[in-house]
């Protein structure tokens, strides 16, 4: 048995490879398909955080590698030793060595090699410095002076169900009271409130909180997908409309805004109230789009604050971390 310790407001979803005493914290949430997602011995995965395996895109986490609070990686290959900060981002096909140092808010972009005994900081992530004797002692502290490694002997592990029909929680907010399509998929732990509508085939993911309570109206499309602890509100006298086909990452913040449809925001990215997203739209990870912005269709977007990086040609298809189908 891998004496494996999940919180009870934490979330695994899918099937997994993991090593002995993994600990995941309250309110993270893993999701894995076909055993993409493996996880050493020792390993902490701290509050809030996502991690995400694809078949396209595995991610590997060594042992005794601690995530901080309301980290997100997705497809990624961390090494051993790691102490990775709050708020850090992992992108598909980034791969770290072992014993590497993370900043608070660090982007590390897709496709980035980051050496064994590195510190990274930055958006995105550069290596500064190589670990002093001082960082070393720090990391063997944090583990109890004990950084020695022991084989791993995984245990395949499936948890779900993936989803199903209205399983979260719907709150009213006076007379207002969700309204939901029945083909639309609510996650256990989602929780909705008060003056929210949801269009047939839409998925609402583990943790994710949709707030429409006097302030306005929340308006989310068909074909929808808000993924993995995302937040939805918005300020008074305003609305929140998310058009169809629109993909939301994982640890997003989506305040008070109109997104137009077939677009995509990346993991970690914060929308803020009154801006208007145009049609095949693109908000990079991480990114911030700022009070009133106007993003024209087709725009990629980027940065803190984001600013135009580029346009699509052509329609995007719906990223490989997000779900394909699921059934009810």
């Amino acid at each position: 048995m891998s004496n494996l310790r999940v919180d009870d407001s934490a979330r695994l979803v899918g099937s997994f490879r993991l090593g002995d005493n993994v600990y995941i914290a309250q309110g993270s949430v893993l999701r894995s398909t076909d055993n993409s997602l493996k996880i050493g011995n020792n390993t902490w995965v701290l509050e809030n955080s996502v991690i995400i395996g694809t078949s396209e895109h595995p991610v590997r986490v060594g042992s005794k590698t601690v995530f901080g609070h309301k980290c997100i990686a997705i497809g990624a290959q961390i090494g051993d030793l790691c102490e990775i900060g709050n708020g850090t981002i992992f992108l598909p096909g980034s791969n770290i060595g072992n014993m590497c140092i993370f900043g608070e808010g660090t982007i590390v972009p897709a496709g980035t090699m980051i050496p064994d005994e590195s510190v990274v900081v930055g958006r995105p992530g550069r290596v500064i410095r190589k670990l002093t004797d001082k960082d070393k002692n720090m990391i063997a502290r944090m583990r109890g002076n004990d950084i020695g490694l022991r084989l791993v002997e995984e245990v395949s592990l499936v948890f779900g169900p993936m989803g199903g029909k209205q399983m979260g929680k719907l709150y009213n907010y006076g007379d207002r009271y969700p309204i939901i399509d029945d083909s639309a998929v609510i996650f256990d732990s989602a929780e909705i409130t008060g003056n929210v509508k949801i269009g047939s085939n839409s998925i609402i993911a583990s943790g994710v909180r949709i707030i429409g309570n006097s302030h306005g109206p929340v308006k989310i499309g068909s074909n929808v997908q808000i993924l993995e602890n995302t937040v939805l509100h918005l300020l008074p006298d305003n609305e929140l409309i998310i058009e169809d086909n629109v993909t939301i990452g994982p640890g997003c913040v989506i305040h008070g805004t109109t997104i137009g449809p077939n677009s995509i925001i990346e993991s970690g990215s914060i929308v803020c109230d009154y801006s208007v997203l145009g049609t095949n739209t693109l908000v990079k990870s991480g990114s911030v789009v700022k009070q009133r912005s106007t993003i024209l269709d087709n725009q990629i977007v980027e940065g803190f604050p984001a600013d135009f990086v580029g346009e699509n040609v052509d329609m995007m298809e719906r990223p490989s971390w997000a779900y394909k189908q699921i059934n009810g």
